[in-house]
């Protein structure tokens, strides 16, 4: 049978490539030790186990897809994040210049045209009006502010250092999430524990902090270890692969959005070093204020 979630269409570029290797299965050492009492020659595979190795692997695959998607999820939030703290300014900066501009070079033509053009440019930059007290200092168009989460949830405010996680941090990821994923337990307690803890997996890797996740690391590795699952009816396999593909497609859905969006363009700009775009970017933009600098001195400066 072929892997319906690995093999599906619409798996971006970062998820693609192959899975880690994950051994033999339950089924797979089973059916070599099962025996008949008159020869002790090995019986052949049980219908089930076709199915049960489909299972297995569409799991495995889902979980590598989740953690590409998830990785790269947490890039594309650090550098949206990174993108306004450190060239918001900037971009303010030219807007106002602009308005300045506009409204020294109406005052000196008094044409209709340029007063208009002026007016516009100086609602660019004002606020609008009464928001902050509508949502006061919550939140904004992109939801609450970090510094507000931070106060529901009784953690402090870290803000993200560099757009991408170290080596290290993702390699500790990687194998938590692989280890953790609520989709490897069967039952709902231990599928709730893991979601719980992987929650917390997830906030320690988009902070890039190494020794929370080494210490995340230790904290399951001596946790309960889960019981090994018995071998499903093929009715619950079939289920259970349906259920796989469906979450694949959910998952590929999110991984498109985050594609498209305009930070992913960004991204693919500098794959290898985000965080230099973001400084060549503010680089450039310098250059545009300098150049509006000049050209509003030279409108004050003219009789």
């Amino acid at each position: 049978m072929s892997d319906p979630v690995a093999q599906a269409p619409g798996v971006p570029r970062f998820a693609r490539g192959g899975t880690t290797a994950t051994g033999p299965g339950r089924a797979q050492r089973y059916a070599g030790r099962v025996t008949t009492p008159e020869d002790g020659q090995a019986q052949p595979p049980r219908p089930e186990e076709r199915l049960e190795r489909a299972v297995r692997a569409a799991e495995q695959a889902l979980i590598e897809y989740e953690i590409a998607v998830e990785t790269f999820r947490v890039e594309v939030e650090n550098f949206s994040r990174l993108h306004e703290q450190r060239l918001g300014p900037l971009y303010a900066r030219i807007e106002e210049l602009d308005a300045e501009i506009a409204e020294a070079r109406a005052a000196r033509t008094g044409d209709p045209e340029d007063i208009r053009r002026a007016a516009e440019a100086r609602a660019q930059v004002l606020p609008i009006p009464g928001v902050e007290e509508l949502l006061h200092g919550w939140m904004d168009g992109d939801g609450l502010f970090p510094e507000a989460t931070a106060m529901l949830t009784d953690q402090p405010v870290r803000p993200p250092q560099r757009v991408r996680p170290s080596e290290e941090a993702r390699k500790l990821y990687r194998d938590l999430a692989r280890k953790a994923h609520p989709d490897l337990a069967q039952e709902e307690a231990e599928r709730k524990r893991r979601e719980e803890f992987l929650s917390r997996v997830n906030a320690a890797y988009a902070r890039g902090d190494e020794t929370l996740l080494t210490e995340l690391a230790a904290e399951w590795a001596a946790g309960p270890v889960p019981p090994e699952r018995l071998p499903s009816p093929a009715e619950e396999l079939y289920a259970r692969l349906e259920w796989l593909a469906q979450r694949k497609e959910l998952i590929t859905v999110i991984a498109r959005e985050l594609e498209d969006g305009a930070i992913a363009g960004l991204l693919r700009l500098a794959p290898d070093d985000p965080d230099r775009l973001l400084e060549e970017i503010a680089d450039r933009l310098r250059a545009d204020i300098a150049q509006r600098e000049a050209s509003l001195a030279a409108l004050l400066g003219q009789d």
